[in-house]
């Protein structure tokens, strides 16, 4: 009895602690995964707080699936501490997984029942869903008008949808989401996609997405984390990264390179300049060009693609 207290005892303090700190949703610290004498995740470490989407990218065997499979706690951790809502994974395992949903590429659906009875299957698992909330997951996910009929007559983007229902029928505050656009048309991509950043703001559900769609990732994510042969290498807001790896200024396309060579201190691209220039600079070196009678016809601020900086973090590391 004296056991079972102290267990009690600790999931209450877990869970107080994970009350002070409010937002951190997820947290890993120091983990390391040793598979065969072989170190496969080495020291990693990131947090996902409350309303925040994270795009969990790397290489090809760099440890995106290894590290997903710790969290999930379908692996066992070498080394490191992995909390979900304050709850210790290893710990308190059912109090840690409660409140997180997950797909893990194509959802796991009956084809030949129909999207309502799939969600229906999954409900029984649980005590507290009732008709409410499966039909308030099929109006969230925009299924309202096919949630009916088989899944078989569903496009792939809709099983995506349907999946991701299922996984959030629970209300989890942490969804975890590994290739969700994977073989989707760009009409399927844009419409998962608005889905994560509506479950983020509207359910405050925090989200971690691996992908090899990194102009996704850019267009979904508040931030990243770059993870490389086992190793965090960069985690910072995408915008943070960018910046950091661009060569910055501005590119402006001129009638003649050569006169504004005369007037500025600039780099030569075709017919267009490249100026180490800050914003505030911009007017003044517009007037420049203008009182030497130059025609300017654009100018472009200087920023690089998630892609070219992912390229530049990892050493011309591809996703394939």
């Amino acid at each position: 009895m004296g056991k079972n207290n102290k267990i009690i005892e600790s999931g209450l303090k877990e869970r107080d602690d994970y009350n002070k700190m409010e937002t951190e949703v997820l947290i890993c610290d120091n983990v390391y995964k040793n598979i065969q004498h072989k170190t496969i995740i080495k020291g990693v470490s990131f947090q996902i707080k409350q309303g925040e989407i994270l795009g969990f990218i790397g290489p090809n065997g760099a440890g995106k699936t290894t590290t997903i499979k710790l969290i999930l706690g379908l692996q066992k951790l070498t080394k490191g501490t992995i909390k979900i809502n304050g709850y210790n994974i290893e710990k308190n395992f059912e109090k840690a997984i409660q409140k997180v949903g997950t797909i893990v590429e194509n959802p796991d659906l009956y084809m030949y029942l129909s999207g309502y009875e799939n969600l229906k299957l999954v409900a029984n698992l649980y005590s507290e869903i009732d008709k409410t909330r499966i039909d308030e997951v099929v109006k969230l996910v925009g299924l309202e008008n096919r949630i009916k009929d088989k899944v078989s007559k569903y496009s792939l983007g809709m099983r995506q949808r349907l999946g991701i229902a299922q996984a959030v029928l629970h209300k989890p505050n942490l969804l975890i989401l590994d290739e969700p656009t994977n073989g989707l048309d760009p009409e399927g991509i844009k419409q998962i996609r608005d889905l994560i950043v509506k479950l983020a703001k509207e359910e405050k559900m925090a989200v971690m997405i691996s992908s090899h769609n990194l102009a996704e990732i850019e267009n979904v994510c508040n931030k990243i984390c770059i993870i490389k042969n086992g190793e965090i290498v960069e985690q910072n807001n995408i915008e943070a990264i960018k910046k950091e790896t661009s060569k910055g200024g501005y590119t402006i396309e001129v009638d003649s390179v050569e006169a504004a060579k005369k007037v500025l201190n600039c780099e030569v691209q075709e017919q267009k300049i490249v100026v180490n220039a800050t914003r505030e600079e911009i007017p003044e070196i517009i007037k420049k060009l203008v009182k030497k009678d130059i025609k300017i016809y654009s100018v472009t601020e200087n920023i690089i693609s998630l892609e070219e900086a992912f390229l530049k973090k990892t050493g011309g590391n591809i996703i394939e």
